[in-house]
């Protein structure tokens, strides 16, 4: 049979055609990555690999949509059967604040839960205090107030303002160990209250630790309900929190509405020093450009969306959305109307409720900084059924497994949390 040498010559032509084609499609891709990259030099230090935006590392992975996790809706509360349907008496006030971010706020309500309800008294709603002089705010400009009256009927009473004829002078000032026990509640706090009356309770943290001890072995009731049935947002903020967990998942059209949260604040950074090292080298916080590489080397896609906690952007955080150019703060994905009230008053106590509330709800969470909302927001997490709490460290390999990863609250089951659900 004779071969047309025409016909060899077209089809050689089509083929150079389709691989001139995929070379400048290559290109196109990564010079509009590189034309953001422009500027400074934006090459990536992570614990000695070295990592260029311009590398192939970042584009050879496109097209992975990311290692994600399903949610994981198997636990439910193991507390509801174990409250007891008697009235609950009352004698005297338990006072107490919520201060330093609701991180704190779930520990303090816990903890003032606990030794009202040991000592069988009224406790008061609190006020909310925020880290300036000055900073309060009344609890239901955060918080549901009659939901949390409602869920705690049965453990202890709950008002929301102290009578007028109890004098402030008349109320003794307790410091409290979080995660109070009801031996210490005995031996400590019960003999002032029955000596005063009235007891303001003030949580200090010994420990930002919340793995459970060989004390946490059963599960106690009633903090479990203070701990995770008792705090929801008031309808406007939680509306607000909910439309922009909405605008994220639209960003997220190619992962299937999924994003990332990830609790990175520049000033955090700076105050922690994130050069330093931790326990067998781990550190205790990671930069944009080490979550960036992190990310990435688990196989996270250049479209991936992320929020960040940073309350405004800020010229560091570049390297990241030169990665991952769907990356957000929340004047980004906040709706306009409601930008005066949430994120330009003198307070951020706003802004830290949203950003906790959408870090517990994200599909994927990862702690920058170590610290108290990093566990409280894996008690959340796993609370909602949400196991994938991503911890950074080191990968010296180009890609690793999202697994390896997990928190150890939750590969070992180790945190608070798993008392209180089964």
């Amino acid at each position: 049979m004779g071969v047309d040498l025409r016909q060899v010559v077209a089809g050689i032509l089509t083929i150079t055609m389709f691989v001139m084609l995929g070379q400048m499609l290559h290109r196109d891709y990564y010079d509009s990555l590189q034309e953001k990259a422009q500027g400074d030099a934006h090459d990536i230090e992570f614990e000695g690999s070295r990592v260029s935006v311009k590398d192939s590392l970042v584009g050879a992975l496109e097209g992975n949509k990311g290692p994600w996790m399903d949610d994981n809706n198997d636990l439910n509360p193991c507390w509801p059967t174990l409250l007891s349907d008697e009235a609950v008496s009352s004698k005297g006030y338990v006072t107490f604040s919520l201060t330093n971010g609701p991180e704190y706020h779930i520990s303090q309500i816990t903890d003032a839960v606990m030794v009202a309800n040991h000592l069988g008294a009224t406790l008061v709603l609190p006020d909310i205090r925020g880290s300036k002089p000055g900073d309060e705010r009344n609890f239901k400009d955060i918080y549901d107030a009659d939901k949390l009256i409602k869920s705690l009927e049965n453990v202890v009473k709950v008002v929301k303002q102290l009578p007028e004829q109890v004098s402030l002078r008349d109320i003794a000032i307790v410091k409290v160990p979080t995660r109070v026990t009801e031996d210490y509640i005995k031996e400590h706090i019960e003999p002032i209250f029955k000596s005063k009356g009235n007891i303001r309770v003030a949580t200090y943290f010994p420990s930002v630790n919340l793995r459970k001890s060989s004390q946490d072995g059963e599960t106690d009731p009633v903090s479990c309900l203070a701990m995770f049935g008792s705090l929801e947002l008031q309808p406007e903020l939680n509306a607000v929190v909910e439309s922009m967990i909405e605008r994220l998942r639209t960003h997220s059209s190619k992962s299937g509405g999924r994003f990332i949260a990830v609790d990175l604040r520049i000033e955090a950074l700076e105050k922690k020093n994130c050069h330093s090292t931790g326990v067998g080298g781990s550190k205790t916080c990671y930069n944009a450009q080490e979550i960036a590489v992190f990310l990435r080397k688990l196989g996270f896609a250049g479209d991936t969306t992320i929020y960040l906690t940073q309350p405004r952007w800020d010229s560091s955080l570049n390297i990241l959305k030169d990665i991952f150019p769907k990356t957000f703060t929340k004047e980004a994905v906040m709706p306009a109307s409601k930008r005066s009230k949430y994120l330009e008053s003198e307070s951020s106590e706003y802004e830290n409720v949203i950003d906790f509330y959408i870090s517990s709800r994200s599909d994927v969470f990862v702690p920058a900084i170590s610290g108290l909302f990093y566990a409280n927001t894996v008690g959340k997490r796993i609370a909602l059924g949400k196991p994938q709490v991503l911890v950074p460290a080191e990968i010296s390999e180009t890609s690793s497994l999202a697994t390896d990863f997990i928190s150890p609250y939750i590969s070992k089951k180790n945190h608070l949390a798993y008392s209180c659900f089964c």
